[in-house]
């Protein structure tokens, strides 16, 4: 089936819409981050940069770093840029561009998020690294996709529909167990949160009233049977629900910046972003 125009956007070079790269531009391991400012503290260990792409708030370094050759892109704040991401860097490897028909073999990605984040849970200490099992989308993304949830993952969203009094269901998806095995390795193993805002959402006031101001405290209690919510950010649960939808690997994990049980924040954030990336650059 050949994919229109206007639903597959190229370039005049005919690169991809928004992200503005050809498919020889990445390669099969990509990392991601938030922060487009990021992208220059992963490729500073890179042993040489073969490709450098700026648009918007998507910067792309590939490169090799002990003779693997890695992508690394910045994707912004936000699971609708997840969602831009994710369909573009398929687009990239599934699809052939010239004919816009999607391939017969697929081509599975390795897609590894490194983040920050700000602990639900008074015990999780600041300056650690935690690797997201789980991740619990409380954006309205998968609204619009259809994805299918197993039975444990429907019980969880109804029974934290229930606890939290949302008005809609979240929705719950697991990571790559494989990523999570090897790029997580003795970090803290958690269930992510990923909310649609910084503020109201994270359950944070300035001089606006917020409609759910025990959402804070809903989530760091709500449990079933073992299952504990950890943390929370704004993009994981895009990230693992795309990953799974498109036949990808996906892990996330993060720094944990902030304790919001215990009102404190990293005295040297900079310093555990980067010890997280030299960890994740010795596991790819």
């Amino acid at each position: 089936m050949k994919i229109s125009p206007t639903d597959l956007i190229l370039n005049p070079d005919g690169s991809v819409y928004h992200l503005n790269l050809l498919p020889e531009n990445i390669s099969n391991t990509i990392l991601t981050v938030g922060d487009p400012g990021r992208v220059y503290k992963i490729s500073q260990y890179f042993d040489d940069i073969e490709f450098e792409m700026n648009k918007r708030e998507f910067i792309t370094h590939t490169g090799t770093i002990s003779g693997k050759r890695i992508t690394v892109i910045s994707t912004g704040i936000g699971t609708d840029n997840i969602e831009i991401f994710f369909n573009e860097i398929d687009a990239l490897v599934n699809i052939d561009l010239k004919t816009r028909e999607p391939k017969t073999k697929k081509r599975r990605l390795k897609v590894i998020r490194i983040g920050t984040s700000g602990a639900l849970q008074e015990d999780i200490k600041l300056d650690s690294h935690l690797v997201s099992d789980y991740a619990v989308g409380l954006d309205n993304l998968m609204t619009f996709y259809s994805l299918p949830m197993s039975e444990t993952e429907s019980k969880l969203s109804t029974e934290l529909q229930i606890k939290t009094g949302l008005p809609f269901a979240p929705y719950i998806v697991r990571g790559s167990a494989k990523l999570i095995d090897t790029i997580g390795e003795g970090m803290i193993q958690g269930n992510t949160v990923t909310c649609p805002g910084f503020y109201a959402p994270q359950g944070r006031s300035l001089r606006l009233p917020i409609r759910f101001p025990k959402l804070l405290e809903d989530l760091n209690y709500f449990h079933s049977g073992d299952f504990w919510l950890t943390n929370f950010e704004m993009e994981t649960a895009g990230y693992y629900a795309l990953g799974k939808l498109l036949g990808h690997d996906v892990v996330s994990v993060n720094a944990i910046i902030a304790n919001r049980m215990t009102n404190k924040f990293s005295k040297n954030p900079d310093k555990v972003i980067d010890s997280l990336i030299k960890k994740v650059l010795e596991r790819i």
